[in-house]
């Protein structure tokens, strides 16, 4: 859960001043889906607004909308009392409005300075003041505790230290009203509430903020009002001052909500099925592993928890097969583990990867080619080299049933699908063997790498991902979670470790720890330390609900 204490004063009445953003009727159409329905809405001067709903509820088109990307066919959006031309992300610039994009605008091949200073300087300079602009930005950085190395290649950086270089891209521009898009996901307990303590001294002098986020305890403690989404349509505004969880979750869905509940395992964790033995990768890439030992057991879900960019994509690449150890060992069912991700596909190991829309899906293809993309070599799809076709699309249909995507059909390309349906596919692609004709099944998932496999969903979503990899340990298979997520490693795991500078700690039982633990442990103090409650230091901060 998120920090208790946090949400700023009530906001000041406006003395006349106009609304930081007023909507009125906003509506936008793709075909016959109505992405977004007559929405009116407002956020005050000072104000933090949490904005709510399910994954495809409209969230994403309507910020899109207010920051240019689309055009809505129907409605206008003022700022502070003018209208905003549409369609023209610059003007929205000029005006003050600062996004956070769910799914990053920056160019890969660029550092970060380069990037955050991209469109701020007249193209008539002589030449760029990057002096001045590196200072700048550091000063940002440290203002809102986001370190990153300006000089760093942005091709290079985890989905997490690119998140921080989005925030800091709208800081850096002097944005009167930011939206923030999951802003805490990479940040540990102690670093969410040094930013939540900094929203709320910027809101002080008139800053206004869009907050989304799927964390319903970090909405109840960071904003003055919320706004929820479903299916396109506002349902309700509130304050949140008196609201409660159950009643945002419900409004979010249409139904009573049951929040998710730690499953701890039935019984015992079994045979070794993959180990880690003082492997380290090369010393050349930013991301890597240094001595890092681990066991994965059957029947056992084992949560990594730290900063991104601490060595974490190491070692989902390493148990992918798309990354090599330059030393130690590392061992698959007692035997060296195989090189190739087909290797390791046809073995029985299984990846959720951290970036779905980069790598865990091929956008322009359909979701019946995607649903069997890494299983096209089982014979139950293919023969002498060539896929079954039929067979594909009866397997691809039975995925898309099972694990309930919804709004599309076998022919869509998955590019079209929210982020939490196209989590549902990919999980249904590595969770769900095909069977022959003469209905021989598959071998099911020895072993699961699910990294960030949460990462922006809703609470339906989440919910769902977390059910189908306790199923997964019931049916034996060693699960490894990789989670900036705290809630998640603490609600996921049966023990639970720790990555710091490629480093990781001992996976200790989840009992062992607490919430200001692993906060300290993120940060880099010594495991044994980090791990007694009794020697933890820092802020009080909310251990999870089970």
């Amino acid at each position: 859960m998120s920090p208790p204490g946090t949400r700023p004063p009530a906001v000041p009445p406006s003395q006349g001043l106009p609304p930081a953003l007023a909507l009125h009727g906003i509506t936008k159409r793709f075909g016959p889906l109505v992405a977004n329905d007559a929405i009116s809405l407002t956020l005050a001067q000072g104000e933090i607004l949490a904005l709510l709903g399910e994954n495809g509820a409209g969230k994403s088109t309507l910020m899109s909308i207010l920051f240019g990307h689309y055009v809505a066919d129907e409605g206008h959006i003022e700022v502070f009392g003018r209208t905003l031309p549409p369609g023209h992300p610059r003007l929205a610039l000029a005006a003050g409005i600062g996004m956070v994009h769910q799914h990053f605008s920056l160019a890969d091949n660029l550092t970060v300075l380069d990037n955050v200073i991209l469109g701020t300087e007249s193209l008539w300079r002589w030449r760029s003041d990057r002096e001045a602009a590196r200072s700048k930005l550091l000063g940002v950085a440290e203002r809102f505790r986001l370190a990153v190395d300006p000089d760093a290649r942005v091709g290079d950086l985890s989905v997490g230290e690119r998140q921080r270089v989005e925030i800091l891209k709208a800081l850096y521009r002097g944005a009167r009203v930011l939206i923030l898009d999951e802003p805490t996901a990479v940040l540990t307990p102690q670093e969410s509430v040094a930013l939540f303590e900094t929203l709320a001294q910027m809101v002080a002098q008139g800053l206004s903020v869009i907050f989304i986020s799927h964390k319903l305890a970090e909405v109840l403690s960071v904003s003055h009002r919320v706004a929820v989404l479903r299916a396109g349509k506002l349902v309700a505004t509130a304050p949140t001052a008196g609201t409660t969880q159950a009643e945002l979750a419900q409004w979010m869905v249409g139904k009573p909500v049951q929040a998710p509940r730690r499953q701890p395992a039935g019984s015992a964790a079994g045979e070794v099925v993959c180990e880690l033995q003082a492997v380290c990768t090369a010393a050349g890439s930013r991301d890597r592993l240094v001595d890092a030992s681990l066991q994965l057991r059957a029947g056992e879900i084992v949560a990594i928890a730290g900063i991104s960019g601490n060595g974490q994509v190491a070692l989902a690449e390493l148990l992918s097969g798309t990354r090599q150890p330059v030393s130690g060992e590392l061992v698959f069912l007692g035997v060296t583990f195989p090189g190739s991700p087909t290797q390791l596909v046809r073995q029985g190991v299984a990846r959720v990867p951290e970036d779905r829309h980069a790598v865990g899906v091929v956008g322009d293809l359909p979701l019946w080619e995607n649903a069997v993309s890494e299983r096209l070599r089982e014979p139950a799809l293919s023969r002498g080299g060539w896929v079954r076709r039929q067979a594909a699309r009866a397997h691809a249909a039975h995925v898309l049933q099972t694990f309930d995507v919804r709004g599309a059909g076998a022919d869509t390309p998955a590019r079209a699908l929210s982020g939490g349906n196209m989590q549902k596919l990919i999980l249904g692609r590595v969770l769900l063997p095909p069977r022959t004709a003469e209905g021989q099944t598959a071998p099911a998932p020895r072993l699961i790498v699910a990294h960030q496999p949460t990462w922006g969903l809703d609470i339906g979503a989440v919910s769902y991902v977390h059910q189908q990899l306790y199923a997964a340990r019931a049916l034996g298979a060693a699960v490894l979670v990789i989670s900036d997520d705290l809630d998640e490693v603490m609600m996921l795991g049966d023990r639970i470790a720790v990555m710091h500078e490629g480093r990781l700690g001992p996976a200790r039982p989840a009992a062992d720890w607490t919430r200001e633990a692993l906060g300290l442990a993120m940060a880099g103090a010594e495991a044994n330390d980090a791990a007694d409650p009794a020697t933890a230091s820092g802020p009080a901060l909310e251990t999870p609900t089970p």
